[in-house]
C-alpha cells in the first residue's frame, strides 16, 4: 500500500483522503483504525521479502509513525496504543538495522551508553511504565541515526517522504478545525488552548501542525511540488500556521519557525555560483512573500484572540500579566529551567553515573514529580558522564549535518532537520516521534544530478548506497 503513496502522481488526492480521515475519526475511530493497519500489514508483506527497496521501509516508518498523533486524537486506543510511536519505531528500526546489515559504530556506541542508565536506580520509586516513558525516545534516537545514516536517496524520494508526513497531519488539522467551537466561543487565555486543537492536548496537535507547516514552507520557498499549484501551497501553509497558533501552544510552532530559519540561512548565503550550478531560487524574490505568508498569519490570530497571542509569545502569564508573579525566565519557559537546573543538581551529586533512567523526577527538589521537558539535562541526571558521552556523540552528527551536501537547498533542508529534532528535545524531551525521526531523517544522503559527477570523498566511500537515483522511479 505504501508504495502507491509515491508512486500515485497527484498529491491532492492522498490530501483529500487525509482531510477526510480526519472528519470521519471526529464521529469513530475504526475506519482511521482500518485503514491505520491497512497500509501498515499490507506494506510489511511487501517489505519481508528479501530483495524489498529500502526505500519503502524508510516510507513506512515515516508515515506510520507519524501518524500518531490522529490516532491519540480519535480515541483508537488500544487498537492503535497510545505510545504506538514508540514501540513500533523501536520494532522498525531495530528489523531494518538487521534487514539491510545498517553498521555505524558511533551510533553502536550512543545505544551502549544507555544501558548503565538501566542498572541503576536511585529513588525506590521507578516504575516499568516510567523506564519506557524516558528510555524509548533516547534510545529510537540512537537507533535511527545507525539505520538512516549512509543510506543515499535522490532529492524526488526526499521530497516523498516529505509528504509522507504531511499528509497524517492534514488529518490531524481536519480533526482539529472540525471540532474546533466557533471562534466567538473560545475563550482564550494566556496558557495553551485544547480547544482550538480539536479537544485533544494543545502540545501534540501544535507540534504536528508546527512539523507541518516548516514541510510546506520547504516546498514552497524552494519551488518544490507538493500539490502543483503554487497558490495552494500558500494557502495549506497558511492554514497549518494559524490553526497551529490559535492552540497556544508555543514550543511546536516555535520549531517550526527555526526550521524555516535554518533553510532561509542557507538559501540566503548560497554564492552565485551555486544559485547558478543548483539552479537555487533567488531568495530576496521571495524571502519578503514568504514573511508576509508567516507574520500575516501571525497578525491574523493576534487579532482573532483580541491581542492574546502576541502576549502568549512574549512570555505573559495570567499571573505575571495580573502584576502577582513576575516575569522570569523560568516562568516565560513554564517552569523547564527549573527542571534543567533541578536536573543539573541531581548530575552534580551523582557526576558518573546518574540517579537511573526516570528517577529524576522523583529526586529532583525543584518541580518534584513533574517528567523532564529538556533531554540534555535529562539525560545527565539520569545517565551521568555516559549521558554527556551520548550528547557529544549525538552533537557530532550534527556537526557532520551541517556541510551534508554542496547544494545549499539540500544541506539546508538536512541539518534543519537535525535541528528541528534537537530543538523539539528541549520543549518535549524525547517522548514523541519528532526527535528520533527528524534526526535519522537527517542522516540521509540526497543524490543530486550535478554533485553526481564530482569524485567521491574518501570518507564517504565508507557508506554503501541502498537507494540510488531513479529508485523512487515507476
Amino acid at each position: 500500500m505504501i508504495k502507491y503513496f509515491i508512486t500515485f502522481e497527484n498529491p491532492i488526492f492522498w490530501i483529500v483522503v487525509h482531510l477526510l480521515l480526519g472528519l470521519i475519526s471526529i464521529f469513530t475511530p475504526f475506519v482511521l483504525i482500518g485503514w491505520f493497519y491497512l497500509v501498515l500489514l499490507s506494506s510489511l508483506f511487501i517489505l519481508l521479502r528479501p530483495n524489498a527497496p529500502a526505500s519503502l521501509y524508510i516510507s513506512l516508518i515515516l508515515y506510520v509513525i507519524s501518524s500518531e498523533i490522529i490516532a491519540r486524537m480519535a480515541g483508537a486506543s488500544p487498537f492503535i496504543p497510545y505510545e504506538m510511536g514508540k514501540y513500533l519505531l523501536f520494532l522498525l528500526l531495530i528489523g531494518g538495522i538487521f534487514k539491510y546489515r545498517t553498521t555505524e559504530w558511533p551510533a553502536f556506541w550512543m545505544v551502549i551508553f544507555l544501558i548503565p542508565g538501566l542498572l541503576i536506580e536511585k529513588s525506590g520509586e521507578v516504575s516499568f511504565l516510567d523506564i519506557m516513558f524516558n528510555f524509548m525516545g533516547p534510545l529510537n534516537a540512537a537507533l535511527a541515526i545507525l539505520f538512516f545514516r549512509g543510506k543515499t536517496v535522490s532529492k524526488s524520494m526526499m521530497l516523498h517522504y516529505l509528504r509522507l508526513m504531511i499528509y497524517p497531519m492534514v488529518a490531524v488539522f481536519s480533526y482539529a478545525i472540525f471540532r474546533t467551537p466557533d471562534i466567538e466561543e473560545v475563550e482564550f487565555s494566556l496558557s495553551a488552548n485544547s480547544a482550538a486543537a480539536g479537544g485533544f492536548g494543545s502540545n501534540q496537535v501544535s507540534t504536528g501542525l508546527g512539523l507541518a507547516a516548516f514541510f510546506v514552507f520547504i516546498f514552497w520557498i524552494n519551488r518544490w511540488r507538493l500539490t502543483g499549484f503554487r497558490w495552494l501551497d500558500a494557502l495549506i501553509l497558511i492554514l497549518f500556521t494559524v490553526q497551529g497558533l490559535l492552540t497556544f501552544s508555543r514550543g511546536g510552532m516555535m520549531t517550526g519557525f527555526l526550521g524555516v530559519f535554518v533553510v532561509l540561512y542557507y538559501l540566503r548565503t548560497a554564492s552565485k555560483i551555486q544559485i547558478t550550478k543548483y539552479r537555487l531560487v533567488r531568495i530576496g524574490k521571495y524571502l519578503i512573500p514568504a514573511f508576509v505568508l508567516i507574520l500575516g498569519s501571525f497578525f491574523v490570530v493576534n487579532r482573532i484572540t483580541n491581542g492574546m497571542l502576541f502576549l502568549r509569545y512574549q512570555g505573559e502569564t495570567a499571573g505575571s500579566y495580573a502584576g502577582t508573579k513576575e516575569k522570569d525566565l523560568n516562568l516565560i519557559t513554564s517552569g523547564r529551567l527549573d527542571i534543567f537546573l533541578g536536573d543539573l543538581e541531581l548530575w552534580a551529586d551523582h557526576p558518573v553515573t546518574g540517579v537511573g533512567v526516570a528517577a529524576s523526577r522523583y529526586l529532583r527538589e525543584r518541580m518534584t514529580g513533574v517528567v523532564a521537558h529538556v533531554e540534555l539535562s535529562r539525560l545527565f541526571a539520569e545517565h551521568g558522564l555516559f549521558g554527556l558521552a551520548y550528547f557529544i556523540l549525538l552533537s557530532y552528527y550534527g556537526f557532520k549535518v551541517v556541510r551534508s551536501s554542496p547544494n545549499p537547498a539540500l544541506s539546508g533542508l538536512l541539518f534543519a532537520l537535525f535541528a528541528v529534532g534537537l530543538f523539539t528535545s528541549f520543549h518535549a524531551a524525547m517522548r514523541t516521534f519528532v526527535s528520533p525521526l527528524m534526526i535519522g531523517l537527517s542522516m540521509l544522503r540526497i543524490s543530486d544530478p550535478q554533485q553526481t559527477k564530482q569524485p567521491e570523498k574518501k570518507d564517504n566511500q565508507t557508506f554503501t548506497p541502498i537507494l540510488v537515483e531513479g529508485e523512487d522511479k515507476k
